[in-house]
């Protein structure tokens, strides 16, 4: 028995932990689920007020937009250790300020230097109210939530914009493009020594039907009946007066709603032709990147062509070029083979030059036949021998003691 009750016991107290893990799933579920849907009611109010005035500062649809957007911002947010291990409070700026690095055009850098804005609390709803203005919110956040690695170094699990919840967030922001926001960034309202308070208010009325009315009616008229005659026929009239100013804020919401639906159908039409455009553009740039893609290619394949035609004529002259070197090389063996024959054909031709000299004189002309004939080596071994003793000139033939007369 004893050990039946300590099991029993035991079993209990593991069932309460449980419990326990599921009741706080829960809760944390129903309090994104909660802040979630007040977002898209406090988007659709802003919407429906500026089809009718600015929203600035002054506008409470706006404030309670931006507490709405900070909680969710702040929900689960990790908190910052600091050097002796505690753990000090952090503001979604801190957050925003690594996660939105990326966005092309930011105005990170701007909402650091300003000068009336000191705190993190401050600056982040600088930066909300400069987003709105510059209709990239929804951009700012779409690029915090892909970047994942970052949301899970700052935020807990279960946390809004580490669930399912976070894309959700994204799409309804996005319907504030449409609105032209106007702030003051040295107003009251960027105080960040005071938390955000949501007004729940505005999204808690409750619009009777017809069938509720009519129950009501019958109500009152059994509780004056009961009170005192008299007082029936008083109770009986104000439902109706209810009904009709009930039609009638039907009717103006109705109007409204066609109003908003008529200026995000010119927003969407102007997006559209936006987005034509910058299609037909790429579409036209592709094509002259596909056809300077062709003539590149076609201008490589000339050139290849060309530079291939060359490589053959460079082979054909260099096998010329080594026959030509082979013929020289034969014709130097049958010159070295026909040398004794030339040797005796330059002294015949030695001695017919020495036979025209005798007697004459050396005359330009004769010096260039000499030229012609011979090379200038040749010339001057003929002038050497033309003062060697062998040879006979016409004086000593005249003085000859065998040819004087008797």
């Amino acid at each position: 028995m004893a050990s039946r009750s300590l099991g029993g016991l035991s079993g209990s107290r593991g069932g309460g932990g449980g419990g326990k893990k599921s009741l706080s799933a829960r809760n944390a579920a129903v309090e994104r689920r909660n802040l979630i849907t007040v977002c898209r009611f406090s988007v659709k109010t802003l919407i429906d007020r500026s089809c009718f005035e600015t929203i600035d500062d002054s506008s409470p649809e706006f404030n309670n937009f931006a507490a709405i957007l900070e909680q969710i911002l702040s929900h689960r947010l990790k908190g910052q250790v600091t050097w002796f291990g505690y753990e000090s409070p952090r503001s979604f700026w801190d957050y925003i300020r690594v996660a939105c690095r990326k966005v092309s055009q930011n105005c990170i850098c701007s909402i650091e230097n300003m000068e009336n804005v000191s705190s993190s609390r401050a600056k982040g709803r600088a930066w909300i109210r400069v987003a709105l203005m510059e209709k990239h919110l929804s951009e700012y956040i779409s690029t915090a939530l892909r970047d994942f690695k970052t949301t899970r170094r700052f935020y807990e699990d279960g946390a809004i914009v580490l669930g399912e919840e976070a894309n959700m967030l994204a799409g309804m922001l996005l319907g504030l493009n449409a609105i032209d926001f106007s702030f003051c960034l040295k107003g009251e309202g960027l105080d960040g020594n005071f938390p955000a308070v949501i007004d729940y208010t505005p999204y808690l009325k409750f619009t009777q039907s017809s069938d509720s009315i009519s129950s009501d009616e019958e109500e009152l008229r059994t509780l004056g009946s009961s009170g005192s005659e008299s007082s029936t026929p008083e109770n009986v009239g104000p439902p109706f007066i209810m009904d009709e100013n009930s039609w009638f804020n039907k009717c103006k919401r109705v109007k409204q709603k066609y109003q908003l639906t008529l200026e995000q159908k010119g927003y969407l039409e102007e997006l559209l032709r936006l987005r034509e455009n910058q299609l037909s553009e790429s579409v036209s740039q592709n094509k002259i990147l596909l056809q300077r893609i062709e003539d590149s290619d076609l201008a490589h394949k000339l050139e290849k062509e060309q530079l291939e035609y060359i490589i053959v004529e460079l082979q054909d002259q260099l096998k010329s070029c080594q026959s030509l070197d082979q013929l020289s090389a034969d014709v130097s063996l049958s010159q070295t083979s026909l040398d004794p024959g030339q040797s005796q054909e330059g002294d015949g031709k030695q001695d017919t030059l020495n036979l025209i000299s005798e007697g004459k004189e050396d005359t330009p002309s004769l010096l260039g036949l000499c030229g012609s004939l011979t090379s200038v080596a040749s010339y001057k071994s003929l002038t050497s021998l033309k003062s060697n003793d062998y040879l006979a000139s016409p004086t000593t033939e005249m003085t000859s003691p065998g040819l004087t007369p008797s």
